[in-house]
């Protein structure tokens, strides 16, 4: 599917295709999309366990994006700890908090693009 959909889309040299998996976070370790970067995104509303139980995923991604990171004030979720699960499963995953709502680590998550295009 997202080859048929990038020979459709017909994006120019340089450009960035993001593939987004709906849906729960076995599946999409397993099959190779052709994609050149892996992104997880983590949800600190999910438990900072994730790592732990989804290691295909994590071990495969080169960021994990902790997101709703503005909710962390009102959960009990441990971010360290959350690094350290990810860090055990892949000791090259790098991580970015980050909160769409308040707009925190949006200026870090566009310089991480802009240094892997190059």
């Amino acid at each position: 599917m997202p080859s048929r959909a990038i020979k459709r889309l017909e994006p120019e040299d340089g450009s960035i295709v993001l593939i987004e998996n709906v849906g729960n976070l076995v599946c999409p370790s397993l099959f190779d999309l052709g994609e050149a970067i892996r992104v997880v995104i983590m949800s600190v509303t999910e438990g900072e366990d994730k790592p732990m139980k989804y290691p295909n995923i994590f071990r495969s991604a080169t960021l994990c994006i902790l997101s709703k990171c503005d909710l962390l004030p009102y959960l009990d979720y441990d971010v360290a700890r959350a690094v350290e699960y990810g860090k055990q499963i892949n000791p090259h995953l790098q991580f970015i908090e980050l909160s769409a709502k308040t707009g925190e680590g949006m200026e870090e998550w566009h310089q991480w693009i802009k240094n892997i295009v190059g």
